[in-house]
């Protein structure tokens, strides 16, 4: 299938280490958003959360994953979940809340457009056309990367009761675990991409999709989790110290 794929043709394994992605575009980027991100910071934790975000942008973008991606279905969505579940919050994080866009919008919204985005991009159909080139690549990574930023910044809103981030962390686990099972349970291969691209790696297409599917099912929902339980150890901290007030 002739694809213009940003990250190039499907490697073999015999040239898979080889496939490192030095974009002088792609790296300058990158370079100026975390240099901007540290101007930005006012505090240890900003900075840690922008100069953190930066490896994983590489190891997704400029390593030979970015290449994999584009043999292994499962590689790709290893990829998403790098720009959604740790990237995304890292750079909210990094962001001071009074310096994060200011619109008020229901915090639904943001979990409705960034699902919308999870399940479009990973469709057939929408998914073959991001392959067709680096502007179509582009747009797929950047609306993934929006949406999940502000699905993020709502998730860490000063002034988000505890509530309604569980509610939007445990949605967007919810939502992943249904598109990681319907990849996984799915009877045929998909994806049309990746038809003749996976055997060279020892997978059929139906089974490098099953793992697709696991990756997004499983590892996926960890960084939600994960803040769902801080959010949690804060509430009954909070809630300690209450008492311990009122024993006082």
């Amino acid at each position: 299938m002739d694809l213009d794929i940003y990250c190039g043709a499907a490697p073999v394994p015999e040239t898979f280490w080889s496939q490192w992605n030095f974009d002088p575009a792609l790296l300058s980027g990158l370079v100026a958003g975390v240099f901007v991100l540290l101007t930005m910071g006012q505090t240890p934790r900003q900075r840690a959360a922008a100069i953190s975000a930066f490896p994983v942008a590489l190891v997704a973008f400029v390593s030979p994953l970015c290449a994999l991606a584009s043999a292994l279905f499962s590689a790709r969505v290893l990829h998403h979940i790098l720009l959604v579940a740790v990237i995304a919050p890292l750079v909210i994080v990094a962001i001071p809340s009074q310096r994060r866009a200011s619109i008020v919008l229901p915090a639904q919204l943001s979990f409705l457009v960034h699902t919308a985005m999870m399940w479009l991009w990973h469709a057939p159909g929408p998914y073959l056309f991001a392959l067709g080139s680096p502007a179509a690549y582009w747009l797929m990574e950047l609306t993934l990367f929006g949406s999940a930023a502000w699905l993020w910044r709502d998730i860490l809103a000063p002034r988000r009761t505890v509530g309604a981030a569980l509610a939007l962390l445990l949605g967007t686990t919810l939502q992943m675990s249904m598109l990681g099972a319907l990849l996984t349970f799915a009877r045929e291969p998909l994806f049309a991409a990746h038809l003749e691209t996976t055997q060279p790696y020892g997978l059929l297409p139906l089974a490098d999709q099953q793992l697709s599917g696991i990756l997004m099912w499983v590892p996926a929902a960890l960084p939600y989790l994960m803040v769902a339980l801080i959010v949690l150890s804060r509430l009954f901290s909070a809630r300690d110290a209450e008492r311990q007030a009122v024993h006082q």
